[in-house]
């Protein structure tokens, strides 16, 4: 009979903890940067892409690139992050008009 117990209790506690770490899971992290300052970081590292793809590209028409694969990489990776911030502009104009449609 207290081997049953015993295992039970275990089986209680380890119910406990993985409840525990689910609460974690649910509250919110002070330590993670704010949508806002994600948006900001993100639209400066696409300028960031942009401006390198543009500088290999300029470089390569002068000569002083050779390598065309590293450049037309470079175009590719800038042209799917506008693509991409494109497509969340997208996106949030259209939740911001279904919002406003929304009866009160």
């Amino acid at each position: 009979m207290t081997n049953i117990s015993g295992l039970k209790y275990q089986v209680d506690q380890t119910h406990l903890r993985s409840l525990a770490k689910s609460q974690e899971a649910l509250e919110p992290r002070t330590d993670s940067p704010e949508f806002s300052q994600r948006l900001v970081d993100g639209l400066k590292s696409l300028a960031s892409a942009q401006n390198e793809a543009a500088a290999l590209a300029t470089a390569f028409e002068v000569g002083t690139e050779q390598n065309l694969a590293k450049v037309m990489i470079a175009q590719q990776v800038s042209s799917l992050g506008f693509q991409l911030t494109l497509n969340v502009r997208n996106k949030a104009l259209s939740a911001y008009k279904d919002i406003m449609n929304m009866p009160v």
